[in-house]
Order: structure tokens, then sequence, then C-alpha cells
């Protein structure tokens, strides 16, 4: 599970280092340890790795948080809008996800020294270069649902001019800071990462919105549920990074409905793979959750027998404590309708409520229901009672 977290306010610390001092050198995620990039800069760049290691991250950098976790050997890696740090050594090849494995070990191979495509045994510095891959296939997935491209973002410098689309405040989607995830093999790892960084407590996986870096960054540990299995970390990771893209689009300075936001990380984790999915939670509640991987009957059910949650509904939710496995269901199909059948109308949608302004320029979130049911009539078409019947014929007719 998921939760959401508030802004959290905190200063910045800010260790200068680097990797040429001997005892970095010696360290084992230094970054000329990786027998695949070997730290060299063309090497990283063709393979889209930008550096492996020496950045801020959280509230400080990947030299403090090597410093707070010194048993547990994270090995770091920045994409050009991700930056990750993994600490639970790599994983063995199953024969559900040999295919897809290979087929991603190939497009390395293409670029990276020594890379196996067969091997059954991906070790932690092949991982966190196949990590940086997924990472950035799910920025690419973004744009292409979004149907935005980069160049349409701000660099991050310049000021806005009233009068002119607004598009956020930095080139991350509308974020000045990159997307951050981190992977931690423990619960007690997990909970000094969060707790020394953001002063949480929490016991799961966190999103958590970094305001004096502008980022969003999200805590993952693998004792949680299935997450030991790299299928279902993939998926959960790709689940959280949706949301958190999702909410930082042209800027996170108010919440996205949460229908939206489930909806679209549905739908992201399960093209993966629809046989581990992730349920957001509120802290303090349990969702209930589905093992199921066909969640299409399930679909069918709830409309057949009058149960199906109406759109309505949906946006009245303030929690994600609210949301049960109806609404997951509901969500991720109505996202699915949306997205295949009225792509444009679904991207002008998000557009439209994404980076709203007031008359004096600023980010104004206030009184969304109401924004939301006007911009999804203008964007769709639709009225609610519409979009519910139109869902609904769709989805009893999808095989």
């Amino acid at each position: 599970m998921s939760s959401s977290g508030k802004p959290f306010f905190a200063c910045v610390l800010v260790l200068a280092w680097g990797t040429t001092d001997a005892r970095a050198e010696t360290e084992l995620n230094a970054p000329g340890q990786c027998p695949y990039c070997l730290g060299q800069p063309e090497l990283m760049a063709a393979s889209g790795i930008v550096s492996h290691g020496g950045f801020e991250f959280g509230s400080s950098d990947t030299h403090a948080i090597d410093e707070l976790l010194p048993e547990t050997d994270i090995r770091w890696v920045e994409t050009p809008h991700f930056e990750l740090g993994m600490g639970i050594g790599g994983f063995r090849v199953g024969n559900s996800d040999r295919k897809k494995v290979r087929a991603e070990l190939e497009k390395l191979a293409e670029v990276l020294m020594d890379v196996n495509p067969k091997t059954r045994q991906v070790d932690a510095w092949l991982q966190v270069h196949l990590y940086a891959q997924r990472m950035e296939q799910v920025w690419d997935r973004f744009l292409e649902i979004m149907q935005v491209s980069e160049d349409q973002f701000p660099d991050g410098k310049k000021v806005w001019m009233v009068g002119t689309p607004y598009m956020g405040e930095g080139p991350y989607v509308g974020q000045k800071g990159k997307f951050e995830a981190m992977i931690l093999p423990s619960e007690s790892t997990h909970v000094t990462f969060l707790s020394t960084n953001f002063g949480l407590q929490i016991r799961r996986s966190q999103r958590w919105n970094v305001i004096p870096r502008d980022t969003m960054t999200i805590a993952i540990h693998t004792q949680e549920d299935q997450l030991r299995k790299d299928e279902a970390l993939h998926g959960h990771l790709a689940f959280n990074l949706a949301s958190n893209l999702l909410n930082g689009y042209k800027h996170f300075s108010y919440d996205t409905p949460i229908w939206l936001i489930e909806g679209l990380s549905h739908f992201i984790e399960r093209e993966l793979n629809p046989r581990f999915n992730t349920f957001d939670s509120s802290e303090g509640s349990l969702t209930e959750a589905t093992s199921k991987a066909n969640w299409i009957p399930q679909v069918k059910a709830m409309i057949r027998s009058g149960k199906a949650p109406r759109l309505a509904e949906l946006m009245r939710f303030q929690s994600y404590g609210d949301l049960d496995i109806e609404h997951h269901y509901a969500t991720w199909s109505m996202t699915v309708f949306l997205i295949e059948q009225h792509g444009q109308g679904y991207a002008c949608l998000n557009d439209r409520l994404h980076g709203m302004k007031n008359k004096q320029g600023l980010q104004d979130g206030s009184n969304i229901a109401d924004k939301h049911r006007k911009f999804f009539r203008e964007c769709l078409g639709m009225s609610y009672a519409q979009f519910d019947k139109a869902w609904a014929e769709w989805a009893l007719a999808v095989e």
C-alpha cells in the first residue's frame, strides 16, 4: 500500500562531496565500481545515466544517507528525470518474467559492457541500471497519455508571465526538481530514512512532497507485501511514480482528485503486469485489496448488479481511506475507457485541472469539484450521467 504525504517544510542540508577521495573509491557503491558503465561519462550517457551518486536527495544528499544507513549498500543513479537509491542487492529472474527481463537487458546490452541478457541473477549494479530504464519508460508513457512534450515545460529559471500558458515551475512536468525514489531492504531502514529526512514513522510505502527542493519522493521497502519479487516491485514503483507525476503535473500546489490519481496509477501498474496490484490507503486505515489479476469480471458484476460507483460519487472522496475494492475497480476501468476511447478528452481534462491560476496569478485549486464537472463536460462532451452510461456500456462489452 502507499499513502500520500502532506507537504513538509524543512531546510535542505547540502553536503558537497565527490568520488575522488580514497575512502569513496573503496566503497562498493562508488561510481567507478559499476562493472557495466565503469563510472565513465560516455557509457553512462549512452545508457541514459547522468550520475551514480553525489546529488541531493530527500532532505539531504546521497552521502548523508549512506552515512545514515551504513549497513545498507545503496546503489545510486540519476537519469534525465529521476533520482533513485536502491539498497536491495539484486534479484533472481523467475520463469514468469524471464522474457520481459531478457528484452529489457538486451536493450541495456546495446550500450553497456558485459550485460548478459540471459542471466538468471541480476546483481545490484545491473538492477539499478534496469530500474533507471524502467523509470524513464514510465516518464515516456505519462507524457504520451497527457499528450505533451518535454519542451512545453519551463526550464525553472524564468518567471511565468501572466497571460501566457502556465505549465508549472520547472522542467519535470512542472516541478523544478527531479522525481525521486528510495527502495530499501527492511522496514527498519525505511523508517530510519523517513524519520530522519521527513519526521515520519510510516512503516509502509510513502509518497512525500519535498517543498524546499520542489520535488516529490517515494520511499519503499521490500519487506512489505510481495515486493521482494521483482515483478511486484516494478509495478509498485510504477504505480507510485504515476501518482507523483500526475500530482506534480504543471506543479504540485493542490491535490488532484483522488479518482484520477488512483485510476491512472492502477492503469500504469496493470499495463506492466496485472498479477500484482497496489492499493492506496490513508494512515491508520487498511484498504480492502484483491489478489485477482483479471478485474473485468468484477467490473461487469458491479454494473449488472447496479452497484457500480458513479463518477459524482468518486469525486466526493477526500481520502484514500474512503475507497473500497469496488472503487478501485471502477477508477481503473473508467481510466482505461477514457485513455483508450477518449484519449484527447482525458488529456484535456488533466490539462485544465492542473496548474489552475486565480486572477492574482496564484495557483488555485479551490472549488475543484465544480471545476472538474465543468472541464469534464467541455473536454469529454458528456455530463457525469452520460459518462456513467457510456462507460458501463463499454465495460460490459469488453472481453
